[in-house]
Parts: structure tokens; C-alpha cells; sequence
């Protein structure tokens, strides 16, 4: 029986090999392929927003969460869902009217200079780890169906999300991830959340046999819902996955409220992910990992060929933050880091283009190159690196610590300077990796050191002073760059007007 289960996910795989194909055929120049030509109605963009945020954590670890807490295991995916809402209501249809690709070019657009361009290397580091994190997830699935090896699990399902990425860019992701975001729906809230409570007996069910404390919204501690909203609501406000998914509205409109809807979507996948896992707890009271869980519930306790849809979305879940921090990686390695590099060497940026003599928003087979190229070191950085976890953590403890001030505060407040932003990323980073280090030698707890929250913490208070005496003592923001800024917000400025907007040749 355990066949039909493996074939249905098999089924799903070839699916996402085609899905490549079909995006290929609406891609025709730069735009399409790193935003999808900025076309995506409510509709997909709605889902594809929440499939790139609900990944591998929110799907199998929120139903782990659930089985090991009750319903207070819903705060990680509440947490993500808040990101998606602030960003949404608050920066979203600033975000969409730069008509730019990265986030680092919004900082460019608004200090002006290349002071903040040390950004794009931080960035760059935490979408490939992200993206390593994601392909040992969904292999872990194919570990557990096919009894594979680890490494080619690995290899088998990278080369699927590689495949597709690379084919259509945007276009081919954004179409995957609405079937994606669309066999999610299906699996938790159709399939596993009715079938799992029946099999518990219902909320009486459960309540007979489980403590109070599993119906207490707080039962997982106040410091873990604390970091789940630190880490993870003020990461989702800067990321470059996410804002990327941002410039593929057609309108501001859309890009508030189809984000808005998406948030609210991921909030209540969270709570449906934590009942799911509590009635899980009833039962299969002997789960020894909490990981194991949802994979448990699809093959023990759904009827065959249930189980493998629901074994699907799991997949599902996993290849859509994949792929997303995937062309992420490759939108910030081409536009971004490449043009800072090649600065070192005496090469201005914003020329590199014009210098090669060709038209980036057409040039799409460069970009496929660098899917390409980076989806391979992602391959192989989650098959030999074991503590991709560790990496990603100090990525995202630098990205929140360092960058988020900056990046927000140019956005929030016009007195901020590039010269502000640029001491307080230097202040935020030092002060996040200075705690980090500290608390590594002389901690003695298991979430001292690179797991702690004091770095982030630190980080955010260095980079906040920093940004906003270095502003103040600094002159204000040229009026050439204030007046560009504005322009591009009042929709004055053509997207490809700018240099500092279209991906740099490389």
C-alpha cells in the first residue's frame, strides 16, 4: 500500500517538471523571469505568497510543535504570518511602486552611493542557506518513503526544484507554488485536520486524554514565543525571498491586501498544523522525534493515497521556500554582489551594465545561469554541510541584527542618512557576531552562543542608536537622491530608467 503512497508523490514531482515547462513559455525577458514581468493578479499572488513562506518549519515542525505542546505550538507559524501581515499592511505598496529587484537597490535608491552594498553579501548568504535547509527537509521525506540515502534524496529533490527554477524563473516558480499552495490547502485542512481529529475522537476526544496545559496558548514558554516573533516576524519584513514575491504584484493594491490575505492564511494554517499535532499526541502517543510526526500521521493514520497527498504537501511546502530563496540567491548574486565585487577592482556598478553592451531585462539566459550555478552549491552545501541550521541561524541573526534598521528606517524615516545606515549595519552586525562569540565560550546552556537571542537583541539596540545619532550628526540625505526617491514612489520614473534598478550584466 505504502506504494501508492510513493507513487502519488512521484506523481506530484513530474508535476513540478512540467509546471518548469509551462512557466518557460510565458517568460520572455529579465522582468519575467526574476519577478513574473510584475503581472501576478490577487489570486496567485495571494498563494504564491504564502507557499514561499510556509515551508518545511511551518508545515512538519508546526505539527511538531502542536504534538509536543498543544495549541500553543501555532506561535512559529503566528509568528510568519505577522511578518507577511506588517509587511504587508505597512511597506508593501512602497515596495511594489520602486520597481526595483533587490533589497539592496532600495537602499542604493534611497542613501544613494554604495555604502550599504555590504547588504547584498549578508543577503546572499542567508537565501543560500535557507535554500540548503529547505532540500535537506523535503529529502528527509523522501528518506522515509523511498528508504533512500540521505545524499541522494538530497540530490533527487534538489534536481527537481533546480530544474523548474531554472527553465522559467519566476514564472515556473510562481506557477508551482499555486499548485503548491493549492495541495497545502487541501492536504492539512481537507484531509489531515478532520481525519486526525476523528481518529482522536474529537476535541472531547482529546481534552479526556490530554493535560490542560495542551489548550493553553501559552504553554510553550513566553521566551520561545518571544523568538519566534524576534527571529522570525522581523526577518520576514527584510528578506529578499519575500520581498521578491512583492514586486510580482501587478499593483500596490495587491500587494497590501493579496499579502494581507496570505498572512491571514498562514496564521490559520498555524493553528490548524498545532490541532493537527495534538490530536496526534492522543493517538500515536509514542513518537520519539517531534519531526516524525506529520509523516507519521500521513502513513499510520490516513487511508492510502490520503497519506501520500498529504506526504505531498509536505514536499510542497518544502520546494516553494526552496525555490523561492533559490532565484533569490541568483537575483542578488547577479544584480547585487557581482557589480560590489567588480567595484573593488575600480568598476563602477551602475555601468556594468551598459558596459556589456546588452539589454538585462531581455538577458534571461544569464540569469538561468546563475539559478543554475548557485542551485548546484545549494545541492551540495546540504548534502555536505551537517549543521546547515547553525549557518542559516547566524545569517538570519546578522540580517535581523545588522540590516533591519537600515533597511526599515529608510523606508520609515526621511532623515535617515546613507552614511546612519551604513554605521548602523557596521554596528548591528559587530554587536549581533560579538555576543554570538561571547556567549559561545563562556556559555554552558544548550541555547547559548549561536542559538541564543541576546546577539539579535544587541544587535537591534547597537544598530538603532547608531542609525539615528549618525543621521542626525550627519547632513541630510542629498536632495538629487531625495527627489529620485519620490519620483520613483509617485510612479514618475520608468523601470528601466535606472541603472540601479535593472540586474547587473555578470
Amino acid at each position: 500500500m505504502e506504494y501508492v503512497n510513493a507513487a502519488i508523490v512521484v506523481a506530484y514531482l513530474v508535476g513540478m517538471l512540467a509546471f518548469g515547462w509551462w512557466g518557460k513559455s510565458r517568460t520572455k525577458n529579465e522582468s519575467d523571469y526574476l519577478v513574473a514581468g510584475r503581472r501576478l493578479g490577487p489570486v496567485f499572488y495571494t498563494g504564491t505568497m504564502a507557499a514561499v513562506v510556509l515551508g518545511g518549519a511551518s508545515t512538519v515542525g508546526g505539527v511538531g510543535l502542536g504534538y509536543q505542546y498543544g495549541v500553543s505550538g501555532m506561535w512559529l507559524v503566528v509568528a510568519i504570518g505577522m511578518g507577511v501581515l506588517l509587511l504587508s499592511l505597512l511597506f508593501a505598496s512602497t515596495l511594489q511602486k520602486l520597481k526595483i529587484y533587490t533589497v539592496s537597490q532600495m537602499l542604493t535608491l534611497r542613501y544613494g552611493g554604495g555604502s550599504t552594498r555590504m547588504s547584498s553579501v549578508v543577503m546572499l548568504a542567508y537565501t543560500l542557506m535557507l535554500c540548503a535547509t529547505s532540500t535537506g527537509a523535503y529529502a528527509t521525506i523522501f528518506v522515509v518513503l523511498f528508504g533512500w540515502e540521505r545524499w541522494l534524496a538530497i540530490a533527487v529533490g534538489g534536481a527537481v526544484v533546480l530544474i523548474y527554477s531554472t527553465i522559467g524563473g519566476m514564472w515556473s516558480i510562481t506557477l508551482a507554488d499555486m499548485a503548491q499552495f493549492i495541495i497545502k490547502t487541501i492536504g492539512v485542512f481537507a484531509l489531515m485536520l478532520p481525519l486526525t481529529f476523528s481518529s482522536a475522537g474529537g476535541l472531547d476526544g482529546i481534552r479526556e486524554r490530554v493535560g490542560d496545559e495542551f489548550f493553553s496558548i501559552t504553554g510553550i514558554g513566553a521566551q520561545s514565543i518571544i523568538t519566534y516573533f524576534v527571529v522570525y516576524t522581523l526577518g520576514l519584513l527584510i528578506g529578499q525571498d519575500i520581498w521578491q514575491r512583492v514586486f510580482t504584484a501587478r499593483t500596490p493594491l495587491i500587494a497590501r491586501w493579496g499579502g494581507t490575505a496570505a498572512g491571514i492564511y498562514c496564521i490559520l494554517y498555524g493553528v490548524a498544523g498545532a490541532l493537527i499535532g495534538m490530536a496526534a499526541s492522543v493517538v500515536l502517543p509514542n513518537i520519539a522525534s517531534k519531526d516524525d510526526v506529520y509523516a507519521d500521521v500521513a502513513m499510520n493514520l490516513l487511508p492510502v493515497g490520503i497519506g501520500g497527498l498529504v506526504l505531498a504537501a509536505a514536499v510542497a511546502a518544502m520546494m516553494s521556500t526552496a525555490s523561492g530563496s533559490l532565484i533569490a540567491a541568483a537575483t542578488v548574486a547577479r544584480t547585487d554582489v557581482v557589480p560590489f565585487v567588480r567595484s573593488w577592482f575600480g568598476a563602477s556598478p551602475s555601468q556594468a551594465p551598459a558596459a556589456s553592451g546588452e539589454n538585462p531585462e531581455h538577458d534571461v539566459a544569464r540569469s538561468q545561469v546563475w539559478v543554475l550555478g548557485l542551485g548546484i552549491v545549494t545541492i551540495v552545501l546540504a548534502i555536505v554541510v551537517q549543521d546547515v541550521v547553525a549557518a542559516l541561524t547566524i545569517a538570519y541573526d546578522i540580517l535581523v541584527g545588522g540590516l533591519l534598521v537600515a533597511i526599515l528606517g529608510g523606508l520609515a524615516w526621511k532623515r535617515g542618512t546613507g552614511f546612519g545606515a551604513a554605521a548602523s549595519m557596521v554596528a548591528g552586525s559587530v554587536a549581533t557576531l560579538a555576543t554570538m562569540i561571547y556567549l559561545e565560550i563562556t556559555g554552558d546552556q544548550p541555547y547559548d552562543g549561536v542559538y541564543a537571542n541576546e546577539p539579535i537583541y544587541f544587535g537591534l539596540v547597537a544598530s538603532a542608536v547608531v542609525y539615528v545619532v549618525v543621521s542626525l550628526l550627519t547632513p541630510r540625505t542629498d536632495a538629487a537622491v531625495m527627489s529620485a526617491w519620490e519620483d520613483r514612489l509617485a510612479g514618475r520614473e520608468r523601470e528601466d530608467a535606472a541603472a540601479s534598478s535593472s540586474p547587473a550584466s555578470a
